[in-house]
């Protein structure tokens, strides 16, 4: 295999951020000698995250087995999202801004045996539906664990206890149409067709657009990992990326 220089368009802060915690999980395993020191293992699990590398790409790069390289980047991304943000700790930060935006995003996935729950009628692929929250300014606040991309976005909110917890605490939550029905501090758009709303209500509509159009920041950072971009492990290992990849934003962004 041949052997190239890549780049990894990632923060430093990033790099130092988990370099400190593989650090930190060596010394509470009382590891005594690896093939790449832990600042190289964060190198390695930031190529894949970022540039969506396979293991053998990446174990050639770094001079080491395939297998080495998949056990390295699993250990570092299961240390990542150990440190996400529950819902409640992101309620909280939430409670100090003037509201939150909520959207739900399919990260695509290839075909499985057990592919018909993962099939997005509503954009004809197979994927994993994500919630998130985010801050007025579009800030990435918190990212949910995966469910299959036929669960609807409001159903998908619902279960993840993310209604209810934004009404106990009285924060306002601005959403698109496929929340209709939330209930709670939820504010949809009006329903139906442009030409049937009245003056006011199509008013009413722009403004909330323009409210809400700012999540798709939020949607965007988390889809610039471009390993989310087309997910080819596992489904049960999607939540723990995601995860991972929101610890890795919210540390860099500090």
């Amino acid at each position: 295999m041949l052997v190239y220089p890549s780049a990894v368009d990632v923060s430093s802060s990033a790099l130092r951020f988990l370099s400190a915690k593989l650090r930190r999980h060596r010394r509470e395993l009382g590891t005594r000698w690896r093939r790449l020191s832990a600042g190289r293992q964060a190198l390695l699990a930031l190529a894949h995250l970022r540039n969506g590398h396979p293991y053998a790409q990446l174990a050639a790069a770094f001079d080491i087995g395939t297998t080495t390289a998949y056990r390295y980047i699993t250990e570092a991304v299961e240390v990542l999202a150990a440190l996400a943000p529950t819902l409640a700790e992101a309620v909280r930060t939430a409670s100090t801004k003037a509201f939150v935006l909520l959207d739900g995003t399919l990260l695509p996935i290839g075909r499985i045996a057990a592919d018909r729950p993962f099939y997005c009628g509503k954009h004809k692929r197979h994927g994993i539906n994500v919630q998130l929250l985010a801050d007025p300014s579009g800030r990435l606040l918190w990212a949910s664990p995966a469910l299959p991309g036929a669960v609807h976005d409001v159903r998908a909110a619902r279960e993840h206890g993310v209604i209810d917890a934004l009404a106990e605490a009285g924060i306002t939550c601005w959403a698109d149409k496929g929340y209709r029905g939330a209930g709670g501090t939820v504010r949809v758009p009006y329903w139906g067709r442009w030409e049937t709303l009245s003056t006011g209500q199509q008013e009413v509509n722009r403004s909330h657009a323009k409210i809400r159009a700012l999540v798709e920041k939020a949607v965007a950072t988390l889809k610039s990992w471009r390993l989310l971009r087309k997910l080819r492990c596992s489904t049960t290992r999607i939540t723990s990326l995601v995860q991972a990849v929101l610890t890795l934003h919210l540390a860099s962004s500090e």
